[in-house]
């Protein structure tokens, strides 16, 4: 077998070091897009069955009531495998959400109704590198007489803190 010549092995070196440079960057923004997946889909998934329940209430539409943060315990910088029951909190169930494999995020619900509007937050926090600083990713939906909806945005806060 013949060996390269230094032509041809600064050819190859370029070559390869040109596919690193834009292979490294496209895995790393594959890698958080993969991370920031639970949170965004778990919320959207939270919101458009909040939105079901209120719904079915109409004329007088209705959010599950509050459900707190679950896990209690943000998991930092590992995903976690969730306690039996942890997701067995009735508005949980109503909103048919939980986890049954290990994830990054805690999630919680908050609901208020009033006379005429019933409104909702569904929280996301995850930390994600372990370092005691959460992100928090958060959807909002409300319902009245007229009918009941998801509001426009999805605020983020440290998204990959």
């Amino acid at each position: 077998m013949r060996s390269l010549t230094p032509v041809e092995a600064a050819v190859a070196f370029a070559l390869g070091g040109a596919v690193l440079a834009v292979a490294i960057p496209e895995f790393v923004r594959g890698l958080h897009a993969s991370r920031l997946a639970e949170p965004v889909d778990g919320l959207k998934r939270i919101a458009a069955s909040a939105v079901s329940v209120a719904a079915a209430g109409l004329p007088d539409p209705a959010f599950p009531p509050s459900a707190p943060l679950t896990p209690p315990e943000v998991p930092r910088g590992v995903r976690a495998d969730d306690p039996a029951g942890a997701w067995d909190q009735p508005t949980w169930r109503a909103l048919g959400f939980g986890f049954d494999h290990a994830h990054a995020f805690s999630f919680s619900f908050d609901s208020t109704h009033a006379a005429s509007l019933a409104h909702f937050r569904a929280t996301a926090h995850g930390d994600l590198d372990g370092d005691g600083v959460v992100s928090t990713f958060e959807i909002e939906g409300e319902a009245d007489a007229t009918g009941a909806r998801i509001l426009p945005g999805m605020y983020v806060d440290r998204e990959v803190e």
